[in-house]
């Protein structure tokens, strides 16, 4: 730890701090909303300064509990706020359930003002559904990348760790919130602060809305084999109509037998069996993540007929899409 005599040296146009109003909704990430909170705290720790000040609101004004249970008292409810405030949305799990007609009133009126505002984590989700990311680049978790997609096509959804587009923030979740306040306070008060603050956090890797959020395909599939990974990326980005296995082959150099002996080596299974996999793992998310109907899925995933997709997926999940939904909407009615 800095000892507390040890200073960054800052230079202010203002005395008064920034104000952060943290937005937390209902099964919120607590990672994301913490990691940004604590790079905060230690900004003005570290500067001597109170260069920033919070305050947590959300829907009742009592209290929010995250994803895993924990319960935190808010300051208020959600209320009108000044131009000067940085509103940051703290989503997580069920984001639709969370996202109500009252925090996309409320947020579409102060957005009017001109705030900044942020989602964190899948709190992207909500910003678009109140219209405020369109004609934007915004990036989400990955796990939610397929849903909204299918939803929003008026934004530019990227696999950036975070995005900065004018007044509109996204980060992907977990770790990627430092990321996002590292840069806000090297803008704010320079390079200096901000890596003082990434290493009071032991963050040695600090990352730009350049990097990547999800692992390379070699790292994901723990094989570093150039042909095998530019299969999987050609799979990974033609769900919708899916490739046949003769022309992937081709398109690597190959035959559609070697091909077949490369999956069957480093993959055990068949091209055709792990291109599956994955059309039915886009296949679960939307129905789990949207309100498509099965039959909308079902195309998405490249499924011509209903009857061919639900005897795929019963044979994979041991369950049928029309089950998953079912339960899906049964534990968000709740």
């Amino acid at each position: 730890m800095m000892p507390d005599d040890v200073k960054v040296e800052v230079e202010t146009e203002t005395d008064k701090p920034r104000r952060f109003v943290f937005v937390l909704l209902h099964d919120f990430t607590l990672l994301s909303f913490s990691a940004a909170l604590e790079s905060l705290r230690i900004a003005n720790r570290l500067s001597g300064k109170d260069l920033y000040s919070w305050r947590l609101i959300g829907e009742g004004g009592v209290s929010a509990v995250c994803s895993g249970g924990t319960e935190f008292k808010l300051d208020g409810e959600l209320c009108e706020l000044t131009r000067d405030d940085t509103v940051m949305l703290c989503g997580g799990i069920n984001i639709q359930y969370a996202t109500t007609k009252k925090l996309l009133n409320w947020l579409r009126r102060e957005a009017r003002r001109g705030l900044v505002v942020g989602g964190l984590c899948t709190a992207s989700y909500t910003l678009a559904k109140a219209g405020m990311l369109d004609g934007k680049r915004a990036t989400i978790h990955w796990e939610n990348q397929d849903s909204f997609l299918e939803e929003f096509d008026e934004v530019e959804l990227t696999k950036s760790v975070f995005v900065v587009d004018g007044n509109r923030l996204t980060t992907a979740g977990g770790t990627s919130s430092i990321d996002l306040m590292l840069k806000l306070i090297a803008d704010d008060h320079g390079e200096d602060l901000a890596n003082a603050v990434a290493d009071q956090l032991i963050y040695s890797s600090i990352r730009t809305d350049q990097d990547t959020q999800r692992l390379s395909v070699p790292t994901r599939i723990g094989v570093r084999h150039p042909k095998l990974s530019a299969v999987i990326q050609m799979m990974e980005s033609n769900i919708e109509e899916p490739i046949s296995p003769s022309v992937l082959a081709k398109d690597v150099s190959m035959s559609t037998r070697q091909l077949e002996r490369l999956f069957r080596r480093y993959l055990n299974r068949s091209p055709k069996r792990y291109y599956m996999e994955l059309r039915l793992q886009k296949a679960r998310n939307l129905l789990m993540q949207t309100d498509m109907s099965v039959i909308n899925v079902a195309l998405a995933c490249g499924f011509a007929s209903p009857s061919h997709f639900s005897k795929c997926y019963r044979a994979h999940y041991d369950t049928t899409p029309y089950r998953e939904r079912g339960s899906q909407a049964a534990r968000l009615s709740i």
